[in-house]
């Protein structure tokens, strides 16, 4: 079994300097359908960490105050919304180009650049949330209620600035992804999935890069209220897309190669989740005390986000 701390999940920055992304001037609409989720001492990380590398133990204990957050991932729908009603333009939109897993890519566009150490990442001109693996893709690729992605984490902030609320601390997307469990690997418990008949979520089947099966009904996201949800209602919290955070990527560590790595991703951004890239063969990063970092100007087909309000507000349709 390979784990690598790369993966499919961490792709390159943009190496082109940061754009400054101002929070569209507007008044917040309410969020539909966020979910309460008491507080309380929290558990965060694990003591039988997959990817020690990352940063995954100890297991800890954190205090948090209650909070809602959204049921789902934000959707293409919600965050169409947001741009109809501000104007607003991505990041993806003004550097005029994103990542798109390779076998997302459409044959006519020809041939494309990849990563090097991550050939299955392409870079694809035109490639936004609209058009999701590249010009002309919308009519086929893009749907209302699957979630939003090619967001960096600066666009995940505008959108929850909009709607009066933040992206979630670490602590508090551990906490709520548990649903009420304590020391669990997956939101559902214990219980692994694997390729053929325990498909809890959307996550890659078969041999990574090269061959899904889509065993669980996709090759590329679902719609971001799918599979089952958690004790407290919310799904996809493991698998589908990977959901920035409002932390910073930082690992507990004084080792001297996780000094290194640090050095590395200096300024980069926590994401959680996992993807329907993760497999356990090569990315096991769909636990729950898995990670990931990111620059924050990071744009992928899987990537997004979902928000968190304090209790009282973004409770409109709960």
């Amino acid at each position: 079994m390979t784990h690598d701390t790369k993966s499919c999940c961490q792709t390159p920055p943009r190496n082109q300097g940061r754009s400054a992304v101002k929070t569209p001037a507007t008044k917040p609409v309410q969020a539909v359908d966020a979910v309460e989720i008491p507080g309380g001492r929290a558990f965060v990380g694990t003591n039988t960490p997959e990817l020690p590398m990352d940063g995954e133990g100890p297991l800890r204990r954190q205090r948090v105050n209650p909070f809602r957050i959204g049921r789902t991932a934000v959707t293409n729908a919600q965050f169409a919304e947001f741009v109809d009603q501000t104007g607003y333009r991505t990041e993806a939109e003004r550097w005029g180009w994103s990542f798109v897993f390779f076998a997302q890519v459409p044959d006519e566009l020809g041939a494309t650049e990849g990563v090097q150490g991550a050939d299955w990442w392409r870079r694809i001109d035109g490639a936004t949330w609209r058009d999701v693996n590249g010009p002309g893709t919308h009519d086929a690729a893009w749907k209302p209620d699957h979630p939003v992605v090619h967001v960096s984490w600066h666009d995940a902030r505008a959108y929850a600035a909009w709607v009066g609320g933040r992206l979630p601390t670490e602590a508090e997307w551990e906490h709520a992804a548990r649903g009420g469990l304590e020391d669990v690997r997956f939101p559902w418990g214990d219980r692994e999935p694997d390729d053929r008949q325990f498909l809890p979520c959307n996550i890659f089947q078969g041999r990574f890069p090269d061959t899904n099966t889509g065993a669980d009904g996709h090759v590329a996201t679902a719609p971001a209220r799918s599979f089952g949800s958690n004790g407290y209602g919310l799904y996809n919290m493991c698998g589908n897309v990977w959901e920035w955070t409002a932390d910073t990527f930082r690992i507990r560590s004084l080792r001297k190669q996780a000094k290194a790595r640090m050095a590395a991703m200096d300024g980069y951004r926590l994401s959680k989740g996992g993807s329907f890239l993760c497999h356990k063969s090569y990315c096991y990063r769909y636990r729950i005390a898995a990670r990931s970092g990111n620059s924050p100007d990071s744009t992928t087909t899987h990537q997004g986000f979902r928000v968190v309000w304090p209790v009282g507000q973004g409770d409109h349709g709960g």
